[in-house]
């Protein structure tokens, strides 16, 4: 069973004039597949990215996770599943300026509240350590390089141990050095730990990495989308 399936959705806005988001789109993600959505600007990409992510919610279509039809869940239920089963990832990494590194690994524990306050501590610098930042975790962003903010963001995505992660354009900020960075944690976050990693991004090199790429046209799936049957 496919750990996210979207089945036909469509993302439409509706007023004066109508605008088509996303269209009849179908796609399967396995669970440890790193999959890239790519496709010319304005195609719909980071429309697709949040409908499969439940930040936004299909006119039409319906989405599994992990077997669960979201379509049938009421906006907390959406709010739960986002905090339990999914991590993010932004070009931009959104990164409380006035707390440290640890501290931003903390808030989404700190949401969630399964964990003491100790050892929301210990996962979040365990997490830190792991991505190589184990010496800068006490440092507030403003202290921190571009590709080190952006890997306390992977971070903060890995707080509550999702299995699936979604980025939207992550490298499209940094350096050549710090993309490539990124590119191999995502990599490993899939091949090592069998997380599904679901990226739009612009960047060849990065989405050559990937296990599959879907292309999305004028808010169509034209290649990649997986079977669906």
């Amino acid at each position: 069973m496919s750990i996210l399936r979207a089945e036909h959705i469509t993302r439409r806005l509706t007023g004066e004039i109508d605008v088509t988001l996303v269209e009849d789109a179908s796609v399967s993600i396995e669970q440890g597949e790193f999959v890239v959505i790519r496709g010319p600007s304005g195609s719909g990409k980071s429309s697709l990215l949040y409908l499969l992510g439940l930040l936004d919610q299909p006119t039409s279509g319906r989405l599994l996770l992990e077997g669960e039809d979201t379509s049938l869940f009421n906006e907390d239920q959406r709010a739960d599943r986002r905090l339990r089963k999914l991590g993010f990832v932004f070009q931009f990494h959104f990164l409380l300026v006035e707390f440290s590194a640890l501290e931003n690994v903390m808030m989404p524990m700190r949401r969630l509240g399964a964990l003491s306050a100790s050892d929301q501590r210990k996962r979040a610098a365990d997490i830190l350590s792991r991505l190589d930042l184990a010496d800068h975790m006490h440092k507030r962003p403003s202290q921190l390089s571009g590709g080190q903010r952006q890997r306390v963001a992977i971070a903060r995505a890995l707080a509550n141990d999702p299995r699936i992660i979604l980025a939207d354009e992550p490298t499209g900020a940094l350096d050549t050095k710090s993309s490539e960075n990124v590119r191999d944690i995502l990599r490993r976050l899939a091949s090592e730990e069998g997380r599904s990693i679901i990226a739009v991004t612009h960047d060849l090199h990065f989405a050559e990495a990937a296990d599959r790429q879907i292309e999305i046209v004028d808010g169509r799936i034209v290649s990649g989308g997986g079977a669906i049957n």
